[in-house]
């Protein structure tokens, strides 16, 4: 099981993404900023700063693997090749996952594109529309395993500048930053993210239902150059309940890989391969 830093488990009361902007912005207003307003940097800039480390700006393409661990043993893996580029200039990613690893998954395409997530199954030839909220394997969801810019779906308040501990038990100066849902399909109601206050690297993110509670938290760690930047290619995600229930995503044979646009589309699904 990976080894990973004890961390508390706090409900957030939001109610939906309405009030959840609401708190968020009273909790951001009423922050530990000392003196003016002002001396707090911008937020959207540091979360579009953050996206741009975990994400490359260009098409790329990565596998991506997931590891289920139950008190410490290891009970489920998945493999994923995901192609990613954007369809307009600033706009969202497109994204096309395909299942690799285990072999009765093989062949199986989740696409991602504007706020549709579609689901392909070769052997029923049959497409249908699934939830980015949805479980894909133990604390992972189906939308986090696309490629999202958080800018795009979250409105940023800087709460604090504090000292955080990071995935790899360092305390690192940090700015906290609280997400409050700009879209009825971002994947969750609310994420309070922690960036490095040096680079905008992400640090450690809590994400949080509708209903305010806890879903789970998520370090960002191991990161290595990729693609011209220092990018995490391990995320440890711990369930909001049981903290013994962690799924482990590692990012890996980064590449650049320019697929055509006409591949994020419904209708190409069925002749997809990636190769």
């Amino acid at each position: 099981m990976p080894d990973i830093p004890c961390h508390p488990v706090t409900p957030m009361h939001v109610l939906n993404r309405r009030q959840a902007a609401g708190t968020l912005l009273a909790l951001a207003g009423a922050s530990a900023w000392p003196g003016a307003a002002s001396a707090a940097p911008d937020a959207q800039a540091l979360l579009a700063q953050s996206d741009a480390i975990r994400n490359p700006n260009q098409p790329f393409k990565v596998t991506v693997t997931l590891t289920e661990f139950e008190k410490g043993v290891q009970v489920n893996t998945t493999t994923l090749l995901s192609l990613a580029r954007t369809l307009e200039a600033g706009g969202q990613f497109a994204s096309l996952v395909r299942f690799v690893q285990p072999a009765r998954d093989a062949g199986k395409v989740m696409l991602k594109n504007g706020s549709d997530l579609w689901f392909y199954d070769p052997g029923t030839k049959s497409a249908v529309r699934i939830s980015p909220q949805q479980r894909l394997m133990g604390q992972a969801a189906n939308g986090d395993v696309v490629t999202v810019n958080f800018a795009r779906d979250y409105q940023a308040t800087v709460a604090a500048e504090e000292a955080v501990r990071d995935g790899e038990k360092q305390t690192r100066k940090s700015y906290k930053l609280m997400l409050a849902a700009a879209s009825s399909d971002a994947t969750y109601g609310a994420i309070e993210l922690w960036v490095d206050a040096g680079n905008s690297a992400p640090i450690k993110a809590r994400f949080f239902a509708e209903s305010g509670r806890l879903l789970k938290t998520a370090f960002y760690r191991k990161f290595q150059p990729q693609l011209g930047v220092d990018r995490p290619t391990e995320t440890v995600i711990i369930d909001g309940l049981d903290p013994q229930a962690v799924t482990l995503v590692r990012l890996s044979d980064y590449g650049l890989r320019n697929a055509p646009t006409s591949w994020f589309q419904r209708d190409y699904l069925p002749r997809f391969s990636a190769e």
